[in-house]
């Protein structure tokens, strides 16, 4: 692949699809790998490195959510967006635990997905701070690794970012919707609950911090110190 330029895995077996998808990326500066099928994907996925995975539900072999899966466990930084034709919220749910960062419903604008991608990667590469932290928790912005009292702890991008969210808002209440702007960029439609899914995990690894997230009834969540 091409030096300096973003690489995009993409994982979709209706070709039309990822013949236009491909073109559209392609157009638009990015190197594009496609996998027409869950299992090829899974053994392509380590060979090279890719800053997205753009990857379709509903796809042989290996589904795409399975992929999700395998994905975030050994690129728990990348960035991974769904495509699909489901839209029931649990659906969208499952998704989001997977660990999407994005979930993009069939049939789409290319020019949305497009939109949706370049979005993603300015975010992801916006890191003029190098940290930011208070008290014994501490977001490496530039590593993209959290610390609480020091010792490195394991987080999806998205605890990441979410934790880094928090630590710019200590003490302020912030809502869901607050939240699904600021991490997910775009207008989500679907259950807020995946608000509280992260919130959850993030409160078992700060179980020995002094800091915590509290919830305010029918508001949103703070971060601040332990009472």
């Amino acid at each position: 692949m091409s030096e300096g330029k973003m690489n995009i895995c993409l994982v979709e077996d209706e070709i039309s699809i990822a013949k236009l998808l491909i073109y559209d990326l392609k157009n638009a500066g990015y190197n594009v790998v496609h996998y027409a099928n869950g299992m090829d994907a899974k053994f392509g996925i380590n060979t090279q490195a890719f800053d997205v995975f753009i990857v379709d539900w509903m796809i042989p072999q290996l589904s795409g959510l399975e992929l999700v899966k395998i994905i975030r466990h050994f690129k728990s930084d990348a960035i991974i967006m769904m495509l699909t034709a489901k839209d029931d919220e649990s659906d969208v749910l499952e998704a989001f635990e997977a660990g999407v960062d994005d979930y993009i419903r069939k049939p789409f604008s290319p020019r949305e997905l497009l939109a949706r991608v370049n979005a993603h990667l300015r975010k992801h590469q916006n890191n003029d701070l190098k940290t930011i932290s208070y008290m014994d928790v501490e977001c490496n912005l530039l590593t993209r690794e959290m610390f609480v009292k020091h010792v490195a702890v394991s987080c999806t991008k998205k605890e990441f970012d979410l934790m880094a969210y928090l630590l710019s808002n200590v003490n302020i209440v912030l809502t869901r919707d607050d939240i699904l702007n600021e991490l997910w960029n775009f207008d989500y439609d679907g259950d807020t609950r995946i608000v509280d899914v992260h919130i959850f995990k993030l409160r078992n690894k700060l179980e020995f911090s002094s800091l915590s997230i509290e919830s305010k009834r029918g508001v949103g969540y703070v971060l601040q110190a332990k009472k």
